[in-house]
C-alpha cells in the first residue's frame, strides 16, 4: 500500500472511475478515506481535473452522493467482472441528475457547427457526471479482465492494467511492488 499522509488522493488506476474507487483505502487502523467532507471531494475532482471552473463551492451533499456513488460504483464493477448482477442505482442517478444540456451552437474560430454541453446547474449529481460517465465508459468499452486489485496481501487498490503484456500486479510498483518482492526474498532466505 503505498504509504502517503492519510486521506492524500491516490491517481495511480490509468482510469478515473478506478481513481474515483481508490478515494478510500487500507485496512483496519490504516483505513483512509479521501471524502471526509465536500470540500474534500471537490479538491479531489479539482486534481482529478474535471472540476468545472465556475465552481467555487462544494454544494451541499457532494460527499454522501460521492461515497454512494463510490459504494455503488466498487460493487457495479465487482459484479461486471463476474458476470453476476448488481443495480447500478446510484449511477444512473447522477448520471439522470448530473445530466448537462446539449445545444447546436455556430463556432467562429472553426466556422461550422458544434455541440455545445453546458451544465444545467451546480449540484452535487452535476458535479459527479463526468465520473459516472468515466464508469459507464469503463463498463461498456474496456476489457474487465485487465481491471485488477492489486495483489499486496494489505492493498485494496484498483487498477486499470495498460501494460504490452498485461501482468501488472501492483498498484505501484515503487510501494507495494517492492515490498511484496522484499518480503519474499525475506521468505526464501529464511527457508534455506
Amino acid at each position: 500500500m503505498p504509504s502517503v499522509a492519510s486521506g492524500t488522493p491516490l491517481f495511480i488506476a490509468n482510469n478515473l472511475a478506478l481513481d474515483f474507487i481508490n478515494t478510500t483505502y487500507g485496512m483496519g487502523l490504516r483505513h483512509c478515506d479521501c471524502f471526509d467532507d465536500d470540500s474534500s471531494v471537490l479538491e479531489w475532482l479539482r486534481l482529478a481535473g474535471i472540476l468545472p471552473d465556475d465552481c467555487r463551492r462544494a454544494p451541499a451533499g457532494l460527499a454522501k452522493l460521492a461515497r454512494a456513488l463510490r459504494d455503488n460504483a466498487r460493487t457495479v464493477i465487482l459484479a461486471a467482472k463476474t458476470a453476476s448482477p448488481a443495480e447500478p442505482v446510484v449511477i444512473n442517478q447522477v448520471l439522470e441528475s448530473g445530466r448537462p444540456t446539449q445545444e447546436l451552437a455556430w463556432d467562429a474560430t472553426s466556422n461550422e457547427f458544434k455541440i455545445v454541453r453546458h451544465r444545467h446547474n451546480v449540484n452535487a449529481a452535476s458535479l459527479l457526471e463526468p465520473v459516472a460517465q468515466a464508469l459507464v465508459h469503463l463498463l461498456l468499452h474496456e476489457n474487465l479482465q485487465l481491471v485488477r486489485q492489486c495483489e499486496a496481501h494489505d492493498c485494496t487498490l484498483f487498477f486499470h492494467d495498460q501494460t504490452k503484456s498485461h501482468r501488472r500486479r501492483w498498484c505501484s510498483m515503487a510501494s507495494c511492488g517492492n515490498r511484496m518482492k522484499a518480503a519474499a526474498h525475506r521468505a526464501r532466505k529464511s527457508g534455506q
